[in-house]
């Protein structure tokens, strides 16, 4: 069998206080997420945690990064299954409204990160925003949506698609219904870029 270096041991550990947090912050919230219980469910210290991500916080902040980039790929995927360049921007924006019905993202992306910093981290919005801005571009390039500018119209359609999200992902509400509404909502809100 073959031995494993130092850096394998190291990524190894890494990736399995990623996966607990995961699963401790999308079952019990980050804040009542202890460190030692989650910890010794992995069978290692909080020393190992602090070793690897510094704080609780900064392990927060891995986690909604691992998540933000597996949705940013399927929010990709989505619209590289779309039809057409407009059904393709529509369709990635109606999914990540889907996409806080999860209960993963509605916990930790939408009420804990919010809870923590106000917002999702600026690095993942930079990335939302700069695909929305490049799938506008090609869009009015090509005559499909009015002529605006395209970076401040993604940070616009960023803001609003972000805060419907948080909106159905609040505690104690109705999660399906909020969608619904958001959805039409969106439609109408995306309607307007078309040309008359």
């Amino acid at each position: 069998m073959q031995r494993r270096t130092r850096t394998q041991m190291i990524e190894e550990t890494r990736a399995k206080l990623l996966a607990t947090a995961r699963k401790a912050f999308a079952e019990h919230g980050y804040a009542n997420t202890s460190m030692d219980e989650f910890t010794a469910a992995v069978g290692l210290t909080r020393g190992a945690l602090y070793h690897h991500f510094g704080s609780k916080e900064k392990l927060l902040i891995a986690v909604i990064d691992q998540l933000e980039g597996e949705l940013a790929q399927r929010l990709q995927q989505i619209a590289d299954a779309a039809p057409t360049p407009w059904e393709a921007f529509r369709c990635r924006c109606r999914a990540y409204l889907e996409l806080a019905l999860l209960p993963e993202n509605r916990r930790i992306i939408l009420q804990d990160a919010r809870a923590m910093f106000g917002d999702v981290p600026q690095e993942n919005q930079n990335t939302g925003i700069a695909a929305l801005e490049a799938a506008l571009q090609e869009l009015i390039d090509a005559g499909t949506v009015v002529e605006v500018h395209a970076g401040l119209m993604a940070r616009m359609l960023y803001g609003a698609v972000t805060e419907a999200a948080f909106w159905i992902a609040e505690p104690d509400s109705d999660p399906p219904v909020r969608l619904a509404v958001s959805l039409e909502a969106l439609d109408k809100l995306l309607s307007g870029l078309l040309p008359r």
